[in-house]
């Protein structure tokens, strides 16, 4: 028997949207996010971040520059006793001419490669999967992979929610940040025992 996992997107979603962030200066994690790992990780659910870093295939940033920006993130979390159980990257871009990256892959959101890998690497019970982020493409996610979808106010979300209120695919919940997406979750959850 599995347990729950929540996968979180990262820019906008743990920290402040800002565009394409090429320095550690720019990666600002909003205060909020410790004490939503923490109650994950309480209560024995995977914390997963699952990011798009297209930046990557655009020659914007270096793959390294964005794992040293997960090491400190997972660092900064681990201070304020708090963990993530892995991040997982698409670093592809299909509108490139880059060499190794600018491909059409399977792992780009919202198509579900990464999450694949997750449900490889962990024991996940897929009856009891979430999706939070602050994008369309996270809820897209979502519907793919039969989770239940969050959407945040923070980073686009606000602005997602206005440019889609007709979409086909709508988030099952609303919240106002990463906190109450958790929250919001361990209520769902609790409910499910």
């Amino acid at each position: 028997m599995g347990r729950p996992a929540v996968f979180i997107d990262r820019d906008g979603t743990i920290n402040e949207e800002a565009g394409y962030i090429n320095h550690i200066n720019s990666f600002k994690i909003f205060d909020f996010v410790p004490q939503s790992l923490r109650l994950l990780n309480e209560m024995g659910i995977y914390a997963i971040v699952i990011t798009n870093q297209g930046g990557i295939a655009r020659d914007y940033f270096s793959e390294e520059l964005v794992t040293s920006l997960h090491t400190y993130l997972k660092d900064k979390m681990l201070e304020k006793g708090a963990f993530i159980d892995a991040i997982y990257y698409c670093p592809h871009y299909p509108k490139t001419k880059h060499p190794i990256y600018g491909i059409d892959c399977d792992c780009r959101k919202p198509k579900e490669g990464l999450v694949k890998m997750a449900l490889a690497d962990f024991d996940i019970d897929q009856r009891s999967m979430f999706v939070i982020g602050d994008k369309w493409s996270d809820l897209e996610l979502g519907e793919r992979i039969g989770a239940i979808k969050i959407l945040v106010k923070t980073g686009y979300g606000l602005g997602e929610l206005e440019k889609y209120q007709n979409h086909n695919i709508q988030p099952d919940f609303v919240e106002d940040n990463l906190l109450m997406a958790v929250l919001r979750v361990l209520r769902l959850l609790s409910i499910h025992e």
